[in-house]
């Protein structure tokens, strides 16, 4: 129990010397950050707006682009600050605020994108049924659902941690990060590694194999289907997969990060290994929802004129 302290600051230790270099990231960042905002925005502008649009795979659309500036607000602003500072400290408080936005993203992005394969399922396998089945009551208690159960999990995990007395103030890191904080406790972490697994099976595991599941279901509806129809459902349902698979590798290369040594991996490799599933995703995204589905890229074409007065 040496040093058993809980010390208000934790500074981050990943932020490598790159000297004059930190002008060019500040700036770069700054500009992600901003076409991350400006994109998000523009989808979600599109579809409040166009009445055509207000279909369940839109909706989740709309909510999948308001998940992405909630998590990179919970991201951008503190980095960008700390690009600028020769410091790298951030508070108790602001610490395990930031824990709790990126992780309740974090997953709030996976049971978006679940409940999003449970609406391409409905579409495809049953058409006929599909107006009946996905009502509006049914899409809003999907969406309670997919941000009530993480937020819940997430409280209780984070509360534990929080409560944990803490041996040291590094977080080899370039955020808040839970494991990070966990690994500097003076006492065994047994119920936070429980509660992290149930958490991981729960909100990670289940839609993953939830929507490999639907995936499935469609790809055997589609099999003695005519090139049309197959064509069409591939239309609808490509943005959603390229979605899930960029999501799903970036959140893998988190997870596997957080299992090994980050004094064993080149710094900058660690950096944006750890920076993927907060960035690639946000801007993704409306990028390839804008891009490939033909009614949000008409809208967004025809808002330029409007925009422009």
């Amino acid at each position: 129990m040496e040093n058993d302290t809980a010390p208000f600051y934790f500074e981050f230790t990943m932020f490598v010397n790159i000297g004059s270099y930190y002008y060019i990231a500040f700036v770069f960042s700054l500009l992600l950050y901003s076409f991350i905002v400006s994109a998000n925005l523009i989808i979600i502008l599109v579809i409040s707006r166009e009445k055509s649009l207000h279909e369940p795979m839109y909706m989740f659309i709309a909510l999948l682009s308001v998940n992405s500036l909630y998590g990179s607000a919970g991201f951008f602003p503190r980095f960008l600050m700390d690009l600028m500072s020769d410091s790298h400290l951030i508070s108790r408080p602001a610490c395990f605020t930031q824990i709790y936005v990126i992780y309740t993203y974090a997953c709030y992005e996976m049971t978006i994108l679940g409940i999003m394969a449970y609406d391409r399922y409905v579409a495809v396998c049953l058409p006929l049924h599909y107006h009946r089945q996905m009502t509006f009551r049914t899409v809003f208690n999907l969406i309670v659902i997919a941000w009530f159960f993480p937020t819940f999990v997430l409280t209780a995990c984070i509360s534990l941690s929080a409560t944990l007395p803490l041996c040291g103030n590094e977080i080899q890191k370039v955020y808040c990060a839970n494991w990070s904080v966990v690994k500097l406790s003076c006492v065994t972490t047994s119920i936070n590694n429980v509660v992290g697994m149930f958490l991981t099976i729960g909100i990670v595991f289940l839609p993953l194999f939830f929507v490999l599941y639907t995936y499935l279901r469609i790809v055997v509806v589609c099999w003695k289907k005519s090139a049309e129809f197959k064509g069409k459902v591939l239309q609808s349902c490509l943005p959603h997969l390229v979605s899930f698979v960029i999501y799903s590798i970036a959140g893998f290369c988190d997870i596997a990060l957080s299992r090994y040594d980050p004094d064993e991996i080149n710094p900058f490799v660690a950096v944006i290994l750890s920076l993927e599933f907060v960035v690639i995703p946000p801007v993704l995204n409306p990028l390839v929802y804008g891009l490939k589905l033909p009614k949000i890229r008409r809208h967004i074409i025809g808002m330029i004129p409007w925009c422009m007065q």
